[in-house]
């Protein structure tokens, strides 16, 4: 009989967690090991316990470069953030599209929006508009945010498909429920800021109750601004915005289950797009999302389902509207209405203590109808833009069903490797469309465009695999080294395959790009294929805590790359002889497949740098580079974030925290010749805030840009904001604000 007393335990580690406990005990051993204790007196009867074991599924591993903020990191930013993807401005390798006040276009080490999968608490969202003012980080409001995290390049195809630069996922607040054997729980929130650029003012209120196997919450917020000013004290028109979101999430668990319902809905009454001909004048939004996780013996299953229903209205806000002294006001109303339909269900099974099997099915169907009433304006606006409907994108349907298997494996303390496999076929469609007239002399480019789209097949289906390797070598408690390669696939989105019209006004209104320029599909347009390896070298404290240092260079090629040519002038209408040589005005661009190559290095760090009676000071920083060319025509991608850094001083003293933050830019110079991208020259802000806690209290205060410096936004595009629309300005950035914010905690 073996007679011994066994501990074995895991240790915690930052790839996944696991608890693993065996005691066995046995009167024998024990008995031996208390009289070496000299204690044996004390027990003279001795117990046979059974055996225990406790475990905890290991979460899906994320890759060392992946960044990540908790509930903590975003309740700092709450007081001078309104817009969810903003949240994400210290993560290394993410910068922004400037867009709407709450609709800011993420970007991964060069690629942007669609290209990234984003889920919002596991939901697939995606934007049902034809300049993307509704991207899927503005469906949930910063105060709703209990976690973020941002993985790029290398992505666990547990994750999702359909991507190529990375994952952003997004987790809600979910209620808390009761200690067992402990009263119910209550609590909540309120909060409230106001910052001095723009008038911006909102606030936010949170309730949750709870008992050990109920829980509800609800959350509410609203943000408004009117136009902010820049540096030099200019208004930039059409920066205004008012945003309402509310949210319920209804939880129940006992015996290893847990479901968790969450419904919410959206309220945008307007917001400006000083990069765009239009702005939003409405949208609004619903969603219902289920969500089941069950504990098993052999490991953890979970399963999703969701809908999400959006109505979407683009016109003129009031400096667009207007055309001159005498004239009538514009007048153009875009319409779409989008549906995400959606499921997963997955299984984390641990085969061993070595390894674990994941594998899981998806779908995800989009719906979009996207419609352009007529204008009410009269004379030749009229004749351009009525009598009847413009139909942009009719009955489009996009699904995408896959399937996934992921194996992690463990071999000893310091290595551990993850393979992925992910095959997923999606399939797209649309209906017939039209014009605004059939018979106008002045729509003859886009009616005949219309009657070849009708005449063609335009059902697609593609066929997308996806494959990740990653390797980890941890060889102490202060080093962590990390390699892998991966292939990435995204399908087209509708509007890259759909839109079908070459008229000048049909093109302009179609295009994400803030660069002012107009926009026509490709039918027979490939998957975007990337090829990405990276590596990734971390040093820090055992405990990950006090300081760190990683760098991550990485190299990217993307087969069939989804850019843009001059469009032919065998279309007609605007793609003409002169649009295939214009270099100083806004131009007319077809989608094109094309080769890309991607690299860049990503830098972070943090270093305590001395304490004393007067408190902590801590030291931190990012630093990301990344430079795009088209492999086919030599010219540089889009939007290429130039050289940057945020480096910041840190101060705390018991619940008083202080930061002085430097933000640095080169200037950006490598820019799209196809697109007449403009240059923007570097600048330096210097941002200064501070924060004190009570038990139930939280006052923040701050000034951004204290210096109240006059620059442009390196990917906030052309300057759109007003009539009449010229080519030659870019979207400046915000000037000097001051803000204050408090929550109140009960």
């Amino acid at each position: 009989m073996d007679d011994s007393l066994t501990i074995c335990a895991r240790r915690k580690t930052n790839k996944f967690r696991e608890y693993s406990m065996v005691i066995r005990y046995r009167p024998l051993g024990a008995a031996m090991a208390l009289a070496f204790s000299g204690v044996l007196p004390a027990l003279a009867e001795t117990q046979v316990l059974d055996t225990v074991v406790v475990k905890a599924n290991r979460e899906t591993p994320l890759p060392a470069a992946a960044g990540s903020l908790d509930a903590g990191a975003v309740a700092a930013r709450r007081a001078f953030v309104s817009d969810t993807a903003q949240l994400l401005d210290d993560v290394p390798g993410m910068s922004f599209y400037g867009s709407g006040g709450v609709s800011s276009l993420p970007v991964i080490r060069g690629l942007n929006d669609d290209r990234i999968g984003i889920r919002i608490d596991g939901m697939d969202l995606t934007s049902a508009c034809g300049n993307h003012m509704n991207p899927p980080l503005s469906y949930i409001a910063p105060a709703n945010v209990a976690r973020a995290t941002v993985v790029a390049g290398i992505t666990p195809v547990s994750l999702g498909g359909d991507s190529i630069a990375g994952s952003i996922i997004i987790d809600s607040k979910t209620p808390a429920f009761a200690k067992a054997g402990e009263a119910p729980l209550y609590g909540g929130s309120i909060s409230a800021y106001y910052r001095s650029n723009g008038h911006a003012s909102g606030g936010s209120v949170a309730a949750q109750a709870a008992t050990e196997n109920l829980a509800i919450s609800y959350t509410g917020s609203i943000a408004t601004s009117d136009n902010y000013k820049s540096g030099s004290g200019t208004e930039v028109k059409s920066s205004e915005y008012e945003a309402q979101n509310h949210a319920i999430s209804l939880a129940a668990q006992g015996d290893g289950n847990l479901v968790v319902a969450n419904l919410g809905y959206q309220h945008i009454p307007y917001q400006g797009f000083p990069n765009a001909r239009m702005d939003m004048v409405n949208n609004d939004a619903f969603f219902a999302n289920l969500r089941y996780e069950g504990q098993f013996d052999w490991g953890k299953l979970e399963a999703r389902a969701y809908y999400q229903h959006t109505e979407h209205e683009m016109n003129f806000l009031a400096t667009k509207r207007y055309m001159g002294p005498g004239m009538q006001s514009a007048d153009m109303p875009m319409n779409t209405d989008g549906k995400n339909l959606g499921f997963v269900v997955k299984g984390d099974i641990m085969l061993s203590e070595r390894d674990t099997l994941r594998v899981g099915t998806e779908f995800h169907g989009f719906r979009l109808d996207d419609w352009w009433p007529a204008t009410s304006m009269t004379g030749m606006a009229a004749m351009m833009m009525g009598p009847g409907t413009f139909q942009n994108i009719n009955d489009g349907k996009r699904d995408r069903a896959g399937l996934f298997a992921e194996w992690e494996a463990r071999w000893d303390s310091q290595w551990s490797t993850l393979l992925g496999a992910r095959y997923e076929h999606v399939k797209m469609d649309t209906g017939t469309v039209q014009p605004y007239s059939s018979t106008s002399m002045m729509q003859m480019a886009d009616q005949r465009a219309a009657r070849a789209f009708n005449a063609e097949d335009r059902e697609r289906n593609d066929n997308n695999v996806d494959l990740t390797a990653l390797l980890r070598f941890t060889p102490d408690a202060n080093s962590t080294y990390e390699g892998g390669y991966a292939r990435k696939t995204r399908s087209p989105n509708l509007y890259e395959r759909y839109t079908w019209a070459p008229g000048a006004m049909a093109m302009s209104m179609n295009g994400w790009f803030g660069d002012g320029n107009g926009y026509v599909g490709d039918i027979d347009l490939k998957p975007e294929v990337a090829h990405t390896i990276s590596a990734t070298a971390s040093w820090h404290d055992a405990a990950k805590r006090e300081w760190n240092f990683a760098v991550t260079p990485y190299l990217t090629y993307v087969d069939n790359y989804i850019d843009v040519l001059r469009c032919p002038t065998s279309l007609g209408g605007a793609c003409t002889a002169a649009n295939q040589t214009v270099a100083n005005n806004f131009v007319y661009l077809q989608f094109a497949n094309q080769d890309a190559r991607l690299y860049g290095v990503d830098l972070s760090g943090r270093l305590p740098l001395g304490s004393s009676a007067f408190g902590t000071f801590t030291g931190r920083g990012v630093v990301g580079y990344v430079r795009g060319t088209n492999r086919d025509t030599g010219d540089n991608l889009y939007h290429m974030m130039p050289l940057n850094a945020k480096l910041a001083l840190d101060h705390r003293l018991e619940q008083w925290s202080n930061s002085l933050e430097f933000q640095l830019v080169a200037a950006k110079n490598d820019v799209q010749a196809v697109r007449n991208e403009l240059e923007t020259a570097g600048y330096a802000l210097l941002n200064l805030r501070t924060a004190y806690e009570w038990k139930h209290v939280r006052l923040d205060a701050g000034i951004e840009n204290l210096l109240d410096k006059n620059y442009d936004l390196p990917l906030g595009g052309a300057y759109l904001g007003e009539r009449p629309f010229a080519w030659g300005s870019n979207v400046a950035g915000m000037g000097r604000s001051a803000y204050v914010g408090m929550t109140l905690k009960f």
